[in-house]
């Protein structure tokens, strides 16, 4: 099951970054007012008022409905529909962070029903910690979507009506009877913004206004960000219990990955070879009384074919869990897969103890196979294989010389090995530019 390295190592690609196009001639501060992501967000912003009236009021209304209630059957299923109809606007709110703010959110933990019918279903809806999750974003939501519209409209309507001051300013003498825009006055002194500077003045101060608000507005933005994901996505226990079953499975499908791999094995190689090895000893058997000198040639053929049958089974037993890595370690098992590198490799492995058998197989199938990619396709001179332990982690990075142009998402076997690291909580980086060098950092946790 060797790995490689995406398409070829790298062998004429570019990804330097030219291909994705010349850059924006303006700076950020600029273009902001006139970015389509501007004007999302300020509709977001916009819409969230009416829609946490909305929720705020239903909310409101039915949580103290049923409370009232409580003292008679009826208010139980009152409070579950106040549920639902949280958990029905929280759907409504993800779906608009996703359109407005590009956030995608995962759906929180389903109702886990324990039988059909209303009982089962309100016990359900009462007992999800998603269901008061909703409730909350319908509380916590309504102020903060009153001080973020309040803040948006203001300042957008604030710095748009200065900056566009000299365009209508002539409204105030043809119309008003006054000079220009008031900008203070009581019974006995008026000032007006009337001459050119200080109309170019109130522009300036618009422009700061009209190129501040977007980044304002982004911040107010933000918040909403972290109120959907807190309350509205799965709590951290269903993510993780999501994740977990993920690893599992992907444990589950490697394990019958390597299990055809060494079925496949055995079938094309040491089985073959011991069933003609058989055939052999068969015709030798036949032939010894009528030719013992052709009967010794396939004799001693015969005993060529069983040493390389035994070295076939030796490599595929190294392969999946070999005799010294149980026996000495990691520093040897990976010393030894060193030593049938075709480049020359330098190991040194600095561990306080021997970590656990899962993690110690992990890290020596992981180094190996990134080895055997060194040999096929690097085109290295030296590598090197370093493996350490830094509080609860276990790391290995493995570097090389070559021409580089790994890549882990590539749909290469390094795809692979990411993912068997990742059923244990751990992490694979590749960090392989054109033309190299190459260097892979995994991280396994660490269990003695």
């Amino acid at each position: 099951m060797a790995t490689e390295y995406g398409h070829g190592y790298g062998y004429g690609r570019e990804e330097d970054g030219r291909s994705a196009g010349p850059g924006h001639r303006l700076p950020a501060a600029l273009r902001a007012p006139f970015e389509a992501r501007s004007w999302r967000e300020l509709g977001y912003v916009l819409l969230s008022l009416p829609i946490s009236v909305v929720l705020f009021t239903w909310t409101v209304t039915m949580v103290s409905l049923g409370a009232g209630l409580l003292v008679t059957f009826l208010g139980i299923p009152v409070l579950a529909a106040a549920l639902a109809g949280c958990r029905g606007f929280g759907a409504l709110e993800r779906a608009r962070a996703r359109g407005l703010l590009r956030l995608e959110v995962a759906e929180p933990e389903p109702l886990r029903m324990r039988g059909p019918g209303v009982l089962a279903w309100t016990g359900a809806v009462l007992k999800s910690g998603a269901s008061w999750r909703n409730l909350l974003y319908a509380l916590v939501q309504f102020p903060w979507a009153v001080f973020s519209f309040s803040v948006a409209v203001s300042l957008w309507t604030f710095g748009w009506t200065l900056l566009t001051y000299p365009l209508w300013f002539w409204v105030f003498p043809a119309y008003a009877g006054q000079g220009g825009l008031q900008l203070y006055g009581d019974e006995h002194h008026s000032v007006y913004l009337d001459n050119p500077f200080e109309i170019t003045v109130t522009a300036l101060v618009g422009l700061l206004f009209t190129l501040a608000t977007p980044w304002i507005v982004r911040a107010l933005t933000t918040v909403d960000r972290l109120l959907v994901q807190g309350l509205l996505g799965p709590s951290p226990l269903s993510a993780r219990v999501v994740e977990l079953e993920s690893d599992r499975g992907v444990v589950v499908d490697t394990a019958a990955a390597d299990l055809r791999r060494i079925e496949r094995d055995l079938h094309d190689g040491a089985q073959a070879r011991l069933v003609n090895l058989a055939m052999d000893l068969g015709l030798a058997k036949e032939k010894l009384r009528e030719d013992p000198r052709a009967a010794a040639r396939m004799v001693e053929d015969a005993h060529g074919e069983v040493k390389t049958a035994l070295q076939e089974l030796r490599d595929l037993a190294r392969g999946i869990h070999p005799a010294v890595l149980t026996d000495r370690g990691l520093d040897a098992a990976l010393s030894s897969v060193a030593s049938r590198c075709t480049v020359p490799v330098r190991v040194e492995v600095d561990l306080p103890s021997r970590p656990a058998p899962a993690i110690e197989g992990i890290a020596y199938f992981t180094v190996s196979e990134l080895l055997q990619n060194i040999s096929k396709h690097s085109g290295a001179r030296s590598a090197s294989v370093d493996v350490w332990c830094t509080e609860d982690r276990l790391m290995l990075q493995v570097t090389d010389d070559g021409v580089g142009g790994a890549d882990v998402f590539g749909g290469s076997g390094l795809a692979g090995l990411a993912g068997r690291l990742d059923a244990v909580d751990g992490i694979l980086v590749v960090d392989s530019p054109a033309g190299g060098p190459t260097r892979v950092i995994g991280e396994l946790p660490w269990r003695a």
